[in-house]
Protein backbone atom coordinates (compact mmCIF):
# COMPACT_ATOMS: atom_id res chain seq x y z
CA UNK A 1 0.00 0.00 0.00
CA UNK A 2 1.17 3.55 -0.78
CA UNK A 3 -0.11 7.07 -0.15
CA UNK A 4 -1.34 8.45 -3.47
CA UNK A 5 0.35 11.69 -4.41
CA UNK A 6 -2.03 14.65 -4.03
CA UNK A 7 -4.01 13.08 -1.16
CA UNK A 8 -1.75 13.76 1.83
CA UNK A 9 -2.74 17.38 2.57
CA UNK A 10 -6.39 16.63 3.31
CA UNK A 11 -6.62 12.85 3.81
CA UNK A 12 -8.04 12.27 0.32
CA UNK A 13 -10.58 15.07 0.83
CA UNK A 14 -11.56 13.46 4.15
CA UNK A 15 -12.50 10.09 2.70
CA UNK A 16 -11.49 6.49 2.90
CA UNK A 17 -10.98 4.59 -0.34
CA UNK A 18 -14.14 2.93 -1.63
CA UNK A 19 -13.60 1.93 -5.25
CA UNK A 20 -12.58 3.22 -8.69
CA UNK A 21 -14.66 3.55 -11.85
CA UNK A 22 -13.18 3.71 -15.33
CA UNK A 23 -14.92 5.63 -18.12
CA UNK A 24 -13.87 4.50 -21.60
CA UNK A 25 -14.48 6.98 -24.39
CA UNK A 26 -12.87 7.45 -27.82
CA UNK A 27 -9.90 5.24 -27.04
CA UNK A 28 -9.20 7.04 -23.73
CA UNK A 29 -9.79 6.01 -20.13
CA UNK A 30 -10.77 8.36 -17.30
CA UNK A 31 -10.44 6.90 -13.82
CA UNK A 32 -12.76 8.23 -11.11
CA UNK A 33 -12.00 7.69 -7.41
CA UNK A 34 -14.94 7.10 -5.08
CA UNK A 35 -14.27 7.61 -1.39
CA UNK A 36 -16.79 7.39 1.41
CA UNK A 37 -17.04 9.88 4.24
CA UNK A 38 -18.55 8.68 7.50
CA UNK A 39 -20.24 12.00 8.19
CA UNK A 40 -22.62 10.51 10.76
CA UNK A 41 -19.62 10.48 13.15
CA UNK A 42 -19.38 14.23 12.62
CA UNK A 43 -22.98 14.77 13.67
CA UNK A 44 -24.19 16.13 10.34
CA UNK A 45 -26.06 13.26 8.71
CA UNK A 46 -25.41 9.82 7.27
CA UNK A 47 -22.28 8.96 5.31
CA UNK A 48 -22.05 9.76 1.61
CA UNK A 49 -19.72 9.27 -1.36
CA UNK A 50 -17.14 11.72 -2.67
CA UNK A 51 -16.02 11.49 -6.31
CA UNK A 52 -12.71 12.75 -7.74
CA UNK A 53 -10.93 12.47 -11.10
CA UNK A 54 -7.48 10.91 -11.06
CA UNK A 55 -4.60 11.96 -13.28
CA UNK A 56 -1.69 9.77 -14.29
CA UNK A 57 2.02 10.25 -14.86
CA UNK A 58 2.55 7.05 -16.79
CA UNK A 59 1.19 4.38 -14.47
CA UNK A 60 1.51 6.55 -11.34
CA UNK A 61 -1.85 7.99 -10.18
CA UNK A 62 -2.37 11.50 -8.81
CA UNK A 63 -5.34 12.47 -6.60
CA UNK A 64 -7.06 15.73 -7.60
CA UNK A 65 -8.65 17.12 -4.43
CA UNK A 66 -11.51 19.19 -5.87
CA UNK A 67 -14.71 20.41 -4.27
CA UNK A 68 -16.30 21.04 -7.68
CA UNK A 69 -15.57 19.57 -11.11
CA UNK A 70 -17.36 18.76 -14.34
CA UNK A 71 -17.43 15.54 -16.38
CA UNK A 72 -18.25 15.40 -20.07
CA UNK A 73 -20.06 12.08 -20.33
CA UNK A 74 -19.56 11.89 -24.10
CA UNK A 75 -15.78 12.36 -24.12
CA UNK A 76 -14.82 11.36 -20.58
CA UNK A 77 -12.91 14.63 -20.19
CA UNK A 78 -13.13 16.55 -16.92
CA UNK A 79 -12.61 20.19 -15.96
CA UNK A 80 -12.36 22.09 -12.68
CA UNK A 81 -15.62 23.71 -11.57
CA UNK A 82 -15.84 27.48 -11.60
CA UNK A 83 -16.89 27.40 -7.93
CA UNK A 84 -14.10 25.05 -6.80
CA UNK A 85 -12.62 25.75 -3.36
CA UNK A 86 -8.82 25.65 -3.59
CA UNK A 87 -8.22 25.46 0.19
CA UNK A 88 -7.10 22.04 1.48
CA UNK A 89 -8.68 20.82 4.72
CA UNK A 90 -10.62 24.06 4.94
CA UNK A 91 -13.16 22.60 7.36
CA UNK A 92 -10.39 20.98 9.46
CA UNK A 93 -12.02 17.54 9.29
CA UNK A 94 -9.02 15.63 7.97
CA UNK A 95 -7.35 15.32 11.38
CA UNK A 96 -9.12 12.54 13.25
CA UNK A 97 -7.41 13.09 16.63
CA UNK A 98 -6.57 16.03 18.85
CA UNK A 99 -3.56 17.71 17.25
CA UNK A 100 -0.72 17.54 18.19
CA UNK A 101 -1.18 13.80 18.58
CA UNK A 102 1.13 11.26 20.20
CA UNK A 103 -0.85 8.37 18.68
CA UNK A 104 0.49 6.64 15.60
CA UNK A 105 1.05 8.27 13.24
CA UNK A 106 2.59 10.90 15.55
CA UNK A 107 1.52 14.31 14.21
CA UNK A 108 2.39 17.85 15.30
CA UNK A 109 0.66 19.95 12.64
CA UNK A 110 -2.83 20.06 11.13
CA UNK A 111 -2.96 18.53 7.66
CA UNK A 112 -2.52 21.19 4.97
CA UNK A 113 -1.70 23.94 7.48
CA UNK A 114 1.47 25.22 9.18
CA UNK A 115 1.27 26.74 12.66
CA UNK A 116 4.22 28.89 13.77
CA UNK A 117 4.47 29.80 17.45
CA UNK A 118 6.07 33.24 17.83
CA UNK A 119 5.20 33.57 21.52
CA UNK A 120 3.54 31.11 23.89
CA UNK A 121 3.72 27.41 24.62
CA UNK A 122 5.48 25.37 21.97
CA UNK A 123 3.77 22.63 19.98
CA UNK A 124 4.57 19.24 21.46
CA UNK A 125 3.10 15.74 21.27
CA UNK A 126 4.21 15.00 24.84
CA UNK A 127 4.06 18.28 26.80
CA UNK A 128 0.71 18.83 28.56
CA UNK A 129 1.13 22.61 28.14
CA UNK A 130 1.16 22.34 24.35
CA UNK A 131 -1.71 24.22 22.67
CA UNK A 132 -4.34 22.04 20.98
CA UNK A 133 -4.54 23.14 17.35
CA UNK A 134 -8.03 21.85 16.60
CA UNK A 135 -11.30 22.23 18.46
CA UNK A 136 -14.06 19.62 18.67
CA UNK A 137 -17.28 21.37 17.69
CA UNK A 138 -20.31 21.02 19.92
CA UNK A 139 -23.73 19.97 18.68
CA UNK A 140 -24.75 23.63 18.50
CA UNK A 141 -21.57 24.50 16.58
CA UNK A 142 -22.39 21.82 14.02
CA UNK A 143 -25.67 23.57 13.27
CA UNK A 144 -23.64 26.57 12.09
CA UNK A 145 -20.45 25.14 10.57
CA UNK A 146 -19.43 21.97 8.74
CA UNK A 147 -18.32 18.89 10.64
CA UNK A 148 -17.00 18.13 14.06
CA UNK A 149 -13.74 20.12 14.12
CA UNK A 150 -12.45 23.62 13.60
CA UNK A 151 -9.17 25.53 13.90
CA UNK A 152 -8.38 26.38 17.53
CA UNK A 153 -6.29 29.51 18.22
CA UNK A 154 -5.70 29.86 21.97
CA UNK A 155 -3.15 29.26 24.74
CA UNK A 156 -2.90 29.19 28.53
CA UNK A 157 -0.38 32.05 28.38
CA UNK A 158 -0.05 35.22 26.30
CA UNK A 159 0.59 34.14 22.73
CA UNK A 160 1.41 35.21 19.20
CA UNK A 161 0.74 32.73 16.42
CA UNK A 162 0.62 32.48 12.62
CA UNK A 163 -1.29 29.74 10.77
CA UNK A 164 -0.72 29.54 7.03
CA UNK A 165 -1.45 27.49 3.94
CA UNK A 166 0.36 27.86 0.64
CA UNK A 167 -1.88 27.22 -2.35
CA UNK A 168 -0.40 26.68 -5.79
CA UNK A 169 -1.01 24.94 -9.07
CA UNK A 170 -0.60 21.17 -9.07
CA UNK A 171 0.73 19.27 -12.10
CA UNK A 172 -2.89 18.74 -13.23
CA UNK A 173 -4.97 21.56 -11.71
CA UNK A 174 -3.98 25.13 -12.47
CA UNK A 175 -4.62 27.90 -9.95
CA UNK A 176 -5.55 30.39 -12.62
CA UNK A 177 -4.63 34.04 -12.45
CA UNK A 178 -7.68 36.12 -11.61
CA UNK A 179 -9.77 37.63 -8.85
CA UNK A 180 -10.62 35.43 -5.84
CA UNK A 181 -12.61 35.71 -2.62
CA UNK A 182 -11.30 34.31 0.68
CA UNK A 183 -13.99 33.49 3.25
CA UNK A 184 -14.12 31.89 6.69
CA UNK A 185 -16.43 31.40 9.63
CA UNK A 186 -15.13 32.56 13.02
CA UNK A 187 -16.12 32.67 16.66
CA UNK A 188 -13.83 34.58 19.03
CA UNK A 189 -13.50 36.08 22.49
CA UNK A 190 -12.11 39.41 23.62
CA UNK A 191 -8.48 39.69 24.64
CA UNK A 192 -6.66 40.11 21.33
CA UNK A 193 -4.17 42.86 20.57
CA UNK A 194 -4.44 41.86 16.93
CA UNK A 195 -6.47 39.19 15.13
CA UNK A 196 -6.76 38.95 11.37
CA UNK A 197 -7.25 36.77 8.32
CA UNK A 198 -4.95 37.59 5.42
CA UNK A 199 -3.72 36.63 1.98
CA UNK A 200 -0.40 37.29 0.30
CA UNK A 201 0.16 37.01 -3.45
CA UNK A 202 3.89 37.77 -3.40
CA UNK A 203 3.81 41.50 -3.88
CA UNK A 204 0.46 42.43 -2.34
CA UNK A 205 -0.97 41.80 1.14
CA UNK A 206 -4.72 41.61 1.78
CA UNK A 207 -6.22 41.46 5.26
CA UNK A 208 -9.41 41.60 7.31
CA UNK A 209 -8.99 42.72 10.92
CA UNK A 210 -11.28 41.07 13.47
CA UNK A 211 -11.71 43.92 15.93
CA UNK A 212 -14.62 42.82 18.13
CA UNK A 213 -15.76 39.76 20.03
CA UNK A 214 -17.98 37.37 18.06
CA UNK A 215 -19.82 35.17 20.54
CA UNK A 216 -21.62 33.30 17.73
CA UNK A 217 -20.34 32.05 14.38
CA UNK A 218 -19.79 34.95 11.97
CA UNK A 219 -18.79 35.00 8.30
CA UNK A 220 -15.85 37.13 7.22
CA UNK A 221 -14.28 37.60 3.81
CA UNK A 222 -11.59 39.31 1.80
CA UNK A 223 -12.87 40.04 -1.74
CA UNK A 224 -10.97 41.03 -4.87
CA UNK A 225 -7.72 39.15 -4.22
CA UNK A 226 -5.61 39.22 -7.39
CA UNK A 227 -3.85 35.86 -7.76
CA UNK A 228 -0.80 35.87 -10.02
CA UNK A 229 1.69 33.23 -11.12
CA UNK A 230 -0.42 30.34 -9.83
CA UNK A 231 0.22 30.69 -6.10
CA UNK A 232 -1.05 32.41 -2.96
CA UNK A 233 -0.51 32.17 0.79
CA UNK A 234 -3.52 32.46 3.09
CA UNK A 235 -3.47 32.56 6.87
CA UNK A 236 -4.45 33.83 10.26
CA UNK A 237 -2.46 35.99 12.67
CA UNK A 238 -3.28 36.18 16.36
CA UNK A 239 -1.67 38.18 19.17
CA UNK A 240 -3.69 37.40 22.26
CA UNK A 241 -3.75 37.34 26.02
CA UNK A 242 -3.85 34.13 28.02
CA UNK A 243 -7.06 32.10 27.41
CA UNK A 244 -8.32 34.36 24.62
CA UNK A 245 -9.59 32.18 21.79
CA UNK A 246 -10.59 32.23 18.15
CA UNK A 247 -12.23 29.31 16.35
CA UNK A 248 -12.10 29.18 12.55
CA UNK A 249 -14.02 26.90 10.20
CA UNK A 250 -15.15 26.50 6.56
CA UNK A 251 -12.29 28.41 4.90
CA UNK A 252 -12.75 28.85 1.15
CA UNK A 253 -10.84 30.43 -1.71
CA UNK A 254 -13.03 30.67 -4.82
CA UNK A 255 -12.41 32.39 -8.15
CA UNK A 256 -14.79 35.28 -8.85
Amino acid sequence: MQIMEGSAEDYAHVTQTGFFYTIKRNGKETVIYCGDRWSDFAGNGLGYNQWFPLSFNGSKPYFNSLSSWNLDEKTGDWTVGTDNNYVKNGSFEADRNKIPSNFKPIQEQLLGWKTEIIKGNKISTTDANSPQLNYFNTENDRKEVIGEKSLNITDKVDFTRVITQQISSSPYVILEDGIYTLTARIKNSKGFNELKIYANTGDVDYKFNIETENSSWTSIQIPNIAVKNGKITIGFFADGMANAFCLVDDVTLVKK
